[in-house]
């Protein structure tokens, strides 16, 4: 019998289980151990019931430029990811840390503007941002709370360092799948854990709820507040995870025709009449959430709730206008609004990164996209990025004049070889690289999700890892410290 890790060659970036002198690094000494076990039809055989578990779940994804169709059941490795307690320690206090600094960014920018005054960010910037949204302008929301619900994506550097590589705050998606994940490794490889050593992530559900309750509207006794998701439809890229959001939570799923707006009070449209609505935790972009505010046409939304909103009668989680603070180019700056609100340096750093609204970073990008990563500044899911190094000459000399035409549209940063994690490729292990983005929750406190969705792509040659395009995900396995070694083996 084959070993199921031999002939294993590690990428061009660090390996999260190998050194690169092929020895197994210290977290994954356990897992290495009982998974050597096996061999590659083992491997099958646990990943045929594996995937047997996700089909019967409904765990689906949505990849809208497949023309084979559009849904598809999540790939997933059992291969998880494994994150030492020390590690692990310093990742959750720089993610409270850089949530925390970005609402208040975002309490700043729509009341007295203090760091856009003293030109820590060019009110440009903001201000003409197509996200800003000037009637939030003198509207704290209850706590001073814009991202109650954030997702912030890391990877590993070639130094072995987690870097931010974006911040997700409008609507970020992805965690079912971890609560997923993980259920469908605890029921179907049982054995690969190791005992009473894995923090859960079973309880975001009442995490999420007891946010609610903390941030619902003034006069609301707790015991009595009424939430919501707010779903633009089955036919969204996320809805299992709303539908599975609001299963957990034990709360209604609805969209926009469900809900009425009379005198600026939200009402969800029961059988046994209009039901008071405090919290909405919605599932739609600001453009679609009020057809009296944006776009007219909108069918996803609810009349009047933007209204209602800021009458203090309801509670939007995520709150309206946070898209200022996700922008790819708002996040070259966090760091400096780290030190401005905090008056610390960033525990978790970002990535270089150039922006095309700046004269010198514009030439830098359009001399040298060869060798850099092009991105959106508004993008989401992997759609319009650019891999210079893969990418055509034809496909850089019109990204060339796409960025002098629109440059205040595009960012760039350097091809990060970041770190892989062997996965299945059907017949054996390779690495694939892979991000991380944990889930931080804010109400009265920010609570961070332990370990989070990891990523990864689709095949050995990829740096794109987004379920949109084709890439999987695994189990992360952050571990619990043990007395004698806090940082010891899995």
């Amino acid at each position: 019998m084959t070993n199921l890790f031999e002939g294993y060659e590690p990428g061009r970036g660090p390996d999260e289980m190998f050194t690169t002198d092929g020895q197994v690094r210290p977290a994954y000494r356990g897992l290495h151990a009982r998974m050597s076990a096996w061999d590659a039809d083992t491997y099958v055989r646990r990943q045929d019931i594996a995937d047997i578990e996700t089909m019967n779940g409904g765990i689906t994804f949505t990849v809208y430029n497949d023309e084979s169709g559009t849904e598809r059941i999540f790939p997933f490795s059992l291969v998880p990811r494994i994150i030492v307690p020390s590690e692990w320690r310093r990742l959750e206090a720089g993610l409270q840390q850089r949530v925390t600094a970005l609402n208040r960014f975002l309490t700043d920018i729509y009341s007295d503007q203090h760091c856009l005054r003293d030109g820590v960010v060019p009110a440009e910037l903001v201000l003409d941002h197509p996200a800003y949204r000037a009637r939030m302008r003198g509207f704290t929301p209850p706590l001073g709370v814009y991202a109650h619900i954030a997702g912030i994506d890391l990877v590993r550097d070639a130094d072995g360092v987690f870097k931010v590589l974006e911040d997700n705050l409008r609507t970020p998606s992805g965690v079912s799948y971890v609560i997923e994940n993980r259920r469908t490794m605890l029921n179907t490889v049982p054995d690969l854990f190791p005992d009473g050593r894995v923090e859960p992530v079973d309880d975001y559900p009442e995490r999420l709820s007891e946010m609610a309750v903390a941030v619902r509207p003034e006069g609301i006794p707790a015991d009595q507040v009424r939430t919501v998701i707010l779903t633009p439809g089955a036919y969204n890229s996320a809805y299992f995870e709303h539908s599975f959001l609001a299963r957990q939570m034990g709360v209604e799923l609805v969209e926009g025709r469900d809900l009425v707006v009379d005198n600026h009070r939200v009402y969800l449209r029961a059988t046994s009449g209009l039901e008071r609505v405090d919290v909405i935790y919605r599932r739609v972009d600001d453009d679609f959430l009020d057809p009296v505010e944006v776009l007219r046409d909108s069918m996803l939304g609810v009349a009047g709730l933007v209204g209602a909103y800021l009458a203090g009668n309801v509670t939007i989680v995520n709150a309206i206008g946070t898209g200022v603070a996700d922008d790819k180019t708002t996040y070259r700056f966090v760091p400096d609004l780290i030190r401005y609100y905090l008056g610390e340096d960033a525990i978790i750093p970002n990535i270089e990164t150039y922006t095309g609204w700046r004269e010198d970073d514009l030439e830098f990008m359009v001399e040298h996209l060869e060798e850099l990563v092009l991105k959106p500044s508004d993008g989401s899911g992997g759609y319009g990025i650019i891999v210079g190094p893969q990418a055509s000459k034809e496909t850089l000399d019109a990204a060339r004049l796409r960025i002098r035409e629109e440059p205040r549209k595009w960012i760039a940063q350097p091809t990060l070889e970041f770190s892989t994690i062997p996965s299945f490729n059907g017949e054996r292990l390779e690495p694939r690289r892979a991000d991380l983005r944990p889930f931080i929750v804010t109400g009265e406190s920010s609570w961070v999700l332990p370990g989070g969705l990891t990523r990864v792509a689709a095949t050995r040659e990829s740096y794109i890892v987004n379920s949109s395009q084709g890439g999987g995900s695994k189990d992360t396995w952050i571990l619990r410290a043990e007395p004698a070694a806090a940082d010891g083996e899995a």
